[in-house]
């Protein structure tokens, strides 16, 4: 019997009455963008919120749940996922629409990029920077994330949420504790939708706005590669690109994994890269930063799931400064 098929007999007929999608020892290499990564013992796409509330009511507190986007800037280790993987659905939670002159109310498996549009389509500005984050709304929520000297914070309204036990919360935007890259609220909470606030813009505007961000994405970044985009935060008073560049890793490759020529705080699997790889080339790059110019610098992308055994990463590749 397999981990996810143990697990799902551990549950027996606790999850009856789901409508969504369950299935036992799923490979997340098919959800990430890097296409590497381990399998997970089982992942649920529920139908809806409502589904989803039931699932987490269903599973024991003592079973994980981790929750994941759409993938974008997730690397996810050889050794997989132990419990259950939450993806939402974009039937359920990809939809978008102007709910005002003003606002948008978007489900959390929502692509940045159709917000944007539905701004666009509504006369709404302030959204032309998520054109060009390759992202879902869920993790744009989490991760504060921001581009075009514009972050989500400028926008968020209120957010819903599920707890742990399937309980609904609904945070305003001082309850979501924003920094730089970053959300101080529950890390046990899975965002469902937001509501966004933006401002009345001509259409043209917009339209030149979001071509502006397409058009520096295109020339300055390998978005037609299998990469999670900005692999590291900025650190204060430079660039993450900078330090890794002057510490002589533009173009560096680990197995199949490669930080890009062209934009060298972008780590790409050029075709055979495995999560070992992926995530030893950047704790080796943050290694030599932080050998070449004291700087730590930290992960943007996220990393889950367990090492397989004898290959696990120490951070820094265990060095101290």
């Amino acid at each position: 019997m397999t981990a996810g098929e143990a697990l799902l007999a551990k549950l027996g007929d606790r999850l009856s009455g789901l409508r969504g999608r369950l299935m036992p020892d799923s490979g997340m290499e098919k959800i990430t963008w890097f296409r590497a990564g381990g399998p997970a013992d089982a992942l649920f796409q529920p139908a809806d919120e409502e589904d989803l509330a039931a699932f987490l009511k269903a599973v024991p507190v003592e079973i994980p749940i981790m929750v994941v986007g759409i993938g974008s800037n997730l690397l996810v280790r050889e050794g997989g996922i132990r419990g259950f993987v939450v993806r939402l659905s974009a039937k359920g939670f990809g939809e978008a629409e102007a709910v005002s002159p003003t606002t948008i109310r978007a489900g959390a498996a929502t692509p940045d990029k159709r917000i944007a549009a539905a701004a666009l389509e509504a006369g709404i500005g302030g959204f032309h920077f998520y054109h060009g984050i390759p992202g879902g709304l869920g993790g744009a929520l989490r991760m504060n994330a921001g581009a075009n000297g514009v972050e989500t914070r400028e926008r968020v309204v209120e957010v819903r949420a599920l707890d742990r036990k399937g309980e609904l919360h609904i945070l305003k935007n001082a309850d979501m504790g924003y920094a730089y890259r970053h959300s101080s609220a529950p890390r046990d909470l899975i965002f469902t939708s937001a509501v966004l606030e933006g401002l009345p813009e001509d259409r043209d505007a917009i339209k030149a706005a979001m071509d502006a961000v397409q058009h520096h994405r295109e020339t300055v970044q390998p978005i037609r590669e299998k990469t999670g985009g900005s692999t590291f935060k900025n650190p204060s008073g430079t660039s993450a690109w900078k330090e890794i560049d002057k510490a002589g890793c533009r173009g560096l490759m680990i197995g199949g994994a490669q930080m890009s020529p062209m934009h060298c705080n972008f780590m790409i699997n050029t075709g055979s890269a495995t999560g070992y790889d992926l995530e030893f080339l950047g704790e080796t790059v943050r290694a030599r930063v932080l050998e070449h110019s004291g700087i730590r610098l930290e992960w943007e992308i996220k990393r889950i799931g367990e090492f397989k055994p004898g290959r696990a990463i120490d951070e820094f590749l265990g060095r101290m400064l």
